[in-house]
């Protein structure tokens, strides 16, 4: 179910963002194929101050295009494994920009719970705080007052003061205890400043931040065709 949810919102990301224009990243994208339904990919260059990079993919050669994952800015291959055969996929490359958050610290287990609020695991925005007025790659533009109230077992519900006025969305990234990086666990829409999280087994402890962020330009689309009965 976890999964689910993160996909779907990671989906609505990417349909939501806004077209890109033609000019390209300085990352150039290739796709080999390492066996009939596996495509390994692979990129060269680095977007100066990208906090990472959106690896896609489509089957068709103008999209529409789907996450696959929030990669760190320092990866540099991923493998694209089991897809349907005899298919083309065309895959891009976009970095993204923004802040992080302060970090808090969630223990879960032994209660009791804040009783949540209706709809407290749904992305929302909640009225009355200050507006954001800050471009996201300006200094100070980080997410601030990050809170997060356990209100279950396995739940945790974030809210976070909204400082930019630029954003294309939010992503709240988690890193759980004995793991050294932070990962991203939703992607959310803009102006979002509250959502809530089911969390897995291995993330009973804890810390969490949010971004706001904006998307770099794409790099080049990279194609192959899997082969397979």
């Amino acid at each position: 179910m976890r999964a689910a949810l993160v996909a779907l919102l990671l989906l609505t990301a990417a349909c939501s963002a806004p077209r890109q224009t033609p000019v390209q990243a300085p990352v150039r994208l290739t796709a080999t194929l390492v066996s009939p339904t596996d495509i390994t990919l692979r990129w060269e260059g680095r977007e100066p101050g990208a906090s990472g990079h959106i690896l896609e993919f489509a089957t068709e050669p103008q999209g529409p295009y789907t996450i696959l994952g929030f990669l760190p800015p320092e990866q540099s291959t991923y493998t694209h494994p089991d897809l349907i055969p005899r298919t083309p996929f065309y895959y891009r490359l976009r970095p993204y920009y923004g802040q992080a958050s302060a970090p808090v610290d969630v223990a879960l287990g032994g209660g009791p719970y804040s009783k949540p609020e209706p709809g407290w695991s749904e992305p929302r925005t909640i009225p009355g705080g200050p507006k954001g007025a800050r471009p996201v790659r300006s200094e100070g533009a980080a997410p601030s007052d990050l809170r997060a109230i356990v209100t279950q077992a396995d739940g945790v519900a974030f809210r976070w003061t909204d400082r930019t006025s630029d954003e294309e969305g939010f992503l709240l990234e988690d890193r759980p205890s004995g793991r050294p990086d932070f990962r991203v666990v939703a992607a959310l829409d803009p102006d979002v400043n509250a959502f809530g999280l089911v969390t897995l087994p291995e993330e009973s402890r804890a810390s969490y931040r949010v971004r706001a962020f904006r998307y770099g330009q794409p790099s080049n689309v990279a194609h192959q065709t899997t082969g397979g009965s």
